[in-house]
């Protein structure tokens, strides 16, 4: 009756974390993937393996940074798996081509994928923590998910908010 148990235990907490975390999860799978059907076997690579490591979950650390921890790794292990994109160093950011024009950055969807494709850009952990930090958390929660101190995430922040900034001053006078 024990295994019974676990595995019920397993699933509520897998229908929990889908209900309350699912459009994190989406908007998480976009920023990785920019390509809709890859995007979409990303989300459901999510969610199995969201599945799976319940069985392991021993409440020693909140729900969401166990569902933050466990799509993270399942998006950055398929990156590297991938290699499609060429990945950059934080120090080089600045030196990527800008992409649109003025007219189509007023676009806030247009905008976003931009965004997002420099996010994609940026090697581990640095990408991971400009997602974490969209997704309105703080550099404690997003230091729990990474493994980095709370002054290293807010250290990273402060400088990627910067060259992404400069990127898109870049790209408007282009």
């Amino acid at each position: 009756m024990g295994h019974g148990m676990d595995a019920r235990r397993q699933d509520d907490l897998y229908l929990k974390a889908s209900a309350e975390y699912g459009p994190a999860l989406d908007r998480l799978a976009r920023a990785y993937e920019a390509d809709p059907s890859l995007r979409l076997d990303l989300l459901q690579d999510i969610h199995f393996a969201l599945l799976r490591s319940f069985s392991g979950f021993a409440e020693q650390c909140s729900l969401r940074t166990w569902v933050y921890r466990v799509a993270h790794n399942v998006g950055i292990s398929r990156r590297k798996r991938r290699r499609r994109l060429q990945l950059t160093n934080l120090e080089d950011m600045d030196q990527l081509p800008a992409d649109g024009t003025p007219e189509e950055d007023v676009h806030s969807t247009q905008t976003l994928a931009r965004l997002h494709a420099l996010i994609r850009a940026l090697k581990s952990p640095d990408g991971q923590v400009m997602l974490l930090y969209l997704e309105d958390m703080d550099a404690g929660a997003i230091g729990e998910i990474t493994g980095l101190s709370a002054r290293a995430v807010a250290t990273r922040i402060h400088r990627i908010k910067a060259l992404l900034a400069r990127n898109f001053r870049q790209g408007e006078c282009s």
